[in-house]
């Protein structure tokens, strides 16, 4: 068994999704929320703070054995783009530091291994979420729902991986 921690990075908000991946490549839900990062303070530097710590709950608490993180894609400004950057910065540092190994997908990537199409819309991707891990029809918190989707792709591009035999290949050409 595979437990995948899906997270969609946020200066604001970052969204996280677990799933766990049987042999046979069945996902199944385990645990989303969003971490709200937002203070009474306009500390940039403490959100950070607030994103680790959480984390490190996350991953106590739930006990991943590997990561999925969406990529940086175009924000509407470089000051977005920037404290994006450093939101996934401190993810990515603080489960590297827990010895997790961590996989990247762009934004279109997982639109397009869960809808079909890298031009999904949000609605599109939180339903084919809900219809993969069999969730309710209640609607699921944006940021947590892309955390969801980063994981399912991760288990998706895993098992192609494995059928396919590009894993071993991939390793091969790292050598």
């Amino acid at each position: 068994m595979t437990r995948i921690l899906g997270i969609d990075p946020g200066s604001q908000r970052t969204g996280i999704g677990l799933v766990d991946v049987d042999a046979s490549g069945k996902s199944t839900y385990v645990h989303c929320q969003a971490l709200n990062l937002l203070l009474d303070t306009d500390d940039f530097p403490a959100r950070l703070g607030k994103l680790v710590f959480d984390l490190e709950d996350i991953l106590a608490e739930w006990k991943p054995t590997v990561v999925a993180i969406e990529s940086v894609f175009m924000a509407k400004s470089a000051t977005s783009a920037l404290k994006l950057g450093h939101a996934r910065g401190a993810a990515i540092a603080t489960v590297v530091r827990h010895g997790l190994p961590v996989h990247e997908y762009a934004p279109r990537q997982i639109k397009q291994s869960l809808v079909g199409t890298g031009a999904a819309d949000k609605d599109q991707v939180q339903h084919m979420v809900r219809l993969l891990l069999s969730l309710p029809e209640k609607k699921l918190q944006a940021d947590a729902a892309d955390a969801l989707a980063v994981a399912l792709t991760h288990a998706h591009t895993s098992a192609t991986a494995g059928r396919t035999g590009l894993a071993a290949a991939l390793l091969r050409r790292r050598r």
